[in-house]
């Protein structure tokens, strides 16, 4: 049978081995992100040149301060009021469906060309020309698309709103619109 161990003999590294070893770890990594590590550096070299390291370190330094007026800054109505209206910008922006949008912009383009290209005339043109200008294929598809999107900013978007504000004008219309339903 095994004997028991009675005594356990802990293995210690010296602090030089422990150095030595951390020194070749750091080395390593180092050679390792060579490429990533000069990259840097050049950024960091670029930005020393540009001022902003100095912007920065003046920013950390007077941190408190610089939070102080900030947070100064936004409390105006006006800023206030300039940073919902961007969030909603940017809401507003990710509702759009740039798939759609593309071929539309597209068209768009394309009319600004011809604008540039047509520039200043002195031609003038009469109910008669609009009519029969009807008739030509591109004018009617941009007509037809123009009538499209008139009736696309027509329709009622309420529901979709998520800014609407609830004034006392829009509750008493929604009372309304209750008790008509209820009576109906």
């Amino acid at each position: 049978m095994a004997k028991a161990i009675k005594k356990v003999q802990k293995f210690t590294v010296s602090e030089e081995e422990q150095r030595t070893k951390d020194l070749r770890e750091v080395e390593d990594a180092l050679v390792k992100n060579k490429q990533a590590i000069l990259q840097t550096l050049e950024i960091m070299n670029h930005m020393q040149d540009k001022g902003i390291l100095s912007l920065l370190n003046g920013l950390f330094g007077q941190g408190d301060k610089v939070l102080d007026i900030a947070v100064k800054a936004m409390d105006k109505p006006e800023n206030t009021n300039t940073m919902k209206n961007l969030l909603l910008l940017l809401g507003t922006l990710g509702m759009i469906n740039v798939k759609q949008l593309e071929p539309f912009l597209l068209k768009i383009d394309a009319g600004i060309a011809r604008v540039a290209d047509y520039k200043d005339t002195e031609e003038k043109t009469g109910y008669f020309d609009l009519v029969k200008s009807l008739k030509d294929p591109e004018i009617n598809r941009a007509v037809t698309i123009l009538m499209q999107f008139l009736k696309g900013m027509g329709q009622e978007t309420e529901p979709y709103e998520k800014t609407t504000q609830d004034t006392p004008e829009k509750r008493a219309n929604q009372t309304k619109e209750k008790t008509l339903e209820k009576n109906e």
